[in-house]
């Protein structure tokens, strides 16, 4: 449409045309100055992250398996372990031996993660090298 740029006979009609062109500078200045910006707001330290990897547990008869229940009782392999003086006295015996056998730790999915962790320190205070986390896979595989 055509906008005339004098007086007309109907001077008093409002004009039904908008003008975008202000709001595209607009949009464009705040386009720009977002690109600017967002260098300077993500600031992180550039580091190489390790690549996760999800290996089956292979378990081996030397392997000790410590679990705790969702109350924080403590069980070597099957057997109940009476307080954290015990389960230190068996974490001495196997440090001990050559090679060391891993400590898998199965930690139900409701108890406090202080109890967890007390077996944590408790492995790392003895000297424990190999010290894993079983878990539950997230699937179980095609077609289940």
């Amino acid at each position: 449409m055509a906008i005339s740029a004098g007086s007309s006979a109907e001077e008093g009609e409002a004009m039904s045309d908008i003008n975008v062109t202000p709001l595209v500078d607009v949009m464009l200045v705040l386009l720009i100055i977002f690109i600017i910006t967002i260098r300077v707001i993500i600031q992180q330290v550039p580091v190489e992250l390790p690549k996760a990897t999800n290996l089956p547990t292979q378990t081996r008869p030397e392997n000790i398996t410590i679990a705790i229940d969702k109350e924080g009782a403590i069980y070597w392999n099957t057997q109940p372990v009476a307080n954290q003086d015990a389960l230190k006295a068996r974490l001495r015996g196997i440090a001990r031996e050559e090679p060391q056998p891993e400590v898998h730790i199965r930690g139900d999915a409701n108890v406090r993660y202080q109890f967890v962790g007390q077996v944590l320190v408790a492995t790392q205070q003895i000297g424990i090298r190999k010290v894993a986390f079983i878990t539950t896979p997230d699937h179980f595989g095609p077609g289940t």
